[in-house]
């Protein structure tokens, strides 16, 4: 869904310089679609204040933060090797942390937006996913907090809950057997009353997220908005 967005905003009018751990990736894309790129690890704080340090001076300032970075490993909850908790609430939670203050210490002075990618996951709970979805339970908390502490700087922060079709997702499916597969895709079809299937990043993602990207959402924060069908409905 960054890639996606990293394609799109640029012409959209937005000044964009994409942050990504894969350089390889990530900087021809960026170049691509005629915006910055700058290497970081999200879950290391130097990292981090060296990449916001670079790509505020490019910018010439930071008015929005969009936070996607993430990882869903197959996790089974009954046993797992630690190492894989801690990773994953390295990049999700950790991740979502040190980038928001980053964005906040930006934004302190002249006000913003920070979006962070959460998930159903986060609120229902995803068998097979349970460090994924703690980590989105750890995001969404976050969000809600730091809404309430930095409205006061004219800093508005939410959650993005997608139900997107995505690389992520191509991996996911990859590792199900052919049962559970099917299983996956008729629950989607019982659960998302549009379309019964994930939508798509272009036509779906993109336009929404670039009206909470925009003043005409500067008084909406600490909400979880749900881009996703009608899966969750959250309230």
């Amino acid at each position: 869904m960054g890639a996606g967005l990293v394609r799109a905003f640029p012409g959209l009018g937005a000044k964009v310089v994409s942050l990504d751990r894969d350089e390889a990736r990530g900087a021809p894309l960026a170049r691509e679609s005629n915006a910055g790129f700058v290497p970081v690890d999200v879950a290391v704080k130097a990292s981090v204040e060296q990449a916001f340090k670079t790509a505020t001076a490019i910018l010439g300032g930071l008015d929005v933060l969009v936070h996607a970075a993430g990882v869903a490993p197959f996790t089974p909850s009954d046993d797992f090797p630690v190492g894989t908790w801690n990773d994953v609430m390295a990049v999700n939670a950790l991740g979502t942390v040190l980038t928001n203050q980053a964005a906040f210490a930006a934004m302190k002075a002249g006000g913003g937006a920070i979006l962070n990618f959460a998930s159903f996951a986060g609120v229902t709970g995803l068998p097979a996913k349970a460090a994924y979805a703690a980590s989105k339970g750890a995001v969404l908390a976050w969000t809600r907090t730091v809404a309430q502490e930095w409205g006061a700087f004219n800093v508005t922060v939410n959650a993005i809950a997608p139900a997107i079709w995505t690389l992520m997702f191509d991996k996911t499916r990859s590792e199900l057997s052919p049962q559970a597969l099917a299983e996956l895709d008729a629950r989607f079809a019982r659960h998302i009353p549009l379309g019964g299937r994930l939508g798509d990043i272009d036509r779906d993602f993109v336009p929404a997220l670039a009206f909470y990207c925009s003043a005409g959402a500067r008084f909406i924060t600490g909400q979880t908005i749900c881009i996703d069908g009608g899966k969750l409905m959250a309230r």
